[in-house]
């Protein structure tokens, strides 16, 4: 990338690399957005429970949606991004813990997967089927949590992401994601990767974050929407910019983010912000699952004790745990 490309971007640094967001605006369409990269967490996240392909690639469009909400929170708390519904895969959840650490898992039913692969119906929303998707707000102790509700009924997530701002917070936004497994030259193995882009159009005028003013209840809700609402010059020419990406531009490592934002908005004079790399984190130890089975009951406690333990594993990373019954007043003798 040359100099030149670097200033016309508003950077003085190296393209930034995977695992990563990066904030930008296009003042002049009052356009604001975040992009996302992820590869080794991604890879992580998905070669822990050895999905197959299907699961792994809708579990790898959640998580990027969750990083592109997520990640733009400025307190301490968790973003958590969670489907339940009727089709194949009929729970996932992606728990972002701010600014940069994030998790996720899928339960998918194997019997329905391999019914579906024989029809051919293994698009994400049919792996998803009919549901609900929730989106919580999670700030810690001694503050409410904020969650908006959107019903799933055959779309996708960039569909229902577009439904959730439009519905809670009247924010006309775009939102683009993919995930492939790719070999690239030098790997030994193929290896996930991911990328999307989220752009709202944000005037001086009007409209609001949710940073700033998180919404709650039911999102899918037709009273909260703004029938007078007429789409801007601005936002019709960025909306049409953005579509014209194409998925192999978001997990390519050969195109960074800057070179994708110069691509589509350097007409328009787009200022890309520092990247924040994101990692892949789980938050589970010993006295946080201690602490979490002192809330059962002694019964259901005695029901989990295998070989003399009590065995917890980690749903997002597999970690397994032991405890010895006489820890909650299990005497087996």
């Amino acid at each position: 990338m040359t100099e030149d490309f670097l200033k016309a971007a508003g950077l003085d640094r190296e393209e930034t690399g995977g695992d990563s967001v990066v904030p930008f605006a296009v003042e002049t369409l009052d356009v604001r957005g975040r992009s996302v990269r992820l590869d080794e967490a991604l890879d992580t996240i998905l070669r822990r429970h050895n999905y197959p392909k299907p699961v792994a690639r809708l579990l790898g469009e959640a998580i990027v949606l969750a990083s592109l909400i997520g990640s733009s929170l400025k307190f301490e708390g968790r973003f958590i991004l969670q489907t339940q519904t009727d089709g194949p895969v009929n729970l996932i959840v992606v728990d972002l813990q701010t600014p940069n650490g994030i998790r996720g898992y899928a339960r998918f039913d194997q019997e329905a997967l391999n019914a579906a692969a024989e029809k051919g119906e293994l698009s994400p929303e049919q792996l998803l089927g009919k549901g609900i998707l929730a989106m919580t707000i999670d700030q810690g102790e001694n503050t409410d949590r904020y969650q908006g509700i959107v019903q799933l009924d055959g779309s996708t997530l960039e569909q229902v992401a577009h439904s959730y701002f439009m519905q809670s917070e009247q924010i006309p936004t775009l939102v683009r994601l993919a995930v492939a497994e790719m070999q690239n030259k030098g790997d030994a193995n193929a290896k996930w990767r991911a990328g999307g882009m989220l752009v709202q159009h944000l005037p001086e005028h009007g409209g609001r974050t949710m940073p700033d003013l998180p919404g709650d209840g039911d999102f899918d809700n037709a009273e909260t929407t703004d029938t007078s609402f007429e789409e801007e010059n601005g936002w019709t020419e960025a909306r049409a910019l953005v579509e014209t990406i194409d998925d192999h531009e978001l997990v390519d490592p050969d195109v960074s983010h800057e070179r994708l934002l110069f691509r589509l908005f350097h007409e328009q004079g787009v200022r890309v912000f520092d990247p924040m790399d994101m990692v892949e984190k789980c938050g589970c130890d010993a006295d946080k699952i201690e602490l979490m089975l002192t809330q059962f009951s002694k019964e259901d406690i005695a029901s989990m004790i295998k070989d003399d333990e009590i065995e917890v594993t980690c749903e997002f990373c597999s970690t397994q745990y032991f405890f010895n019954p006489n820890m909650f007043g299990i005497d087996q003798n």
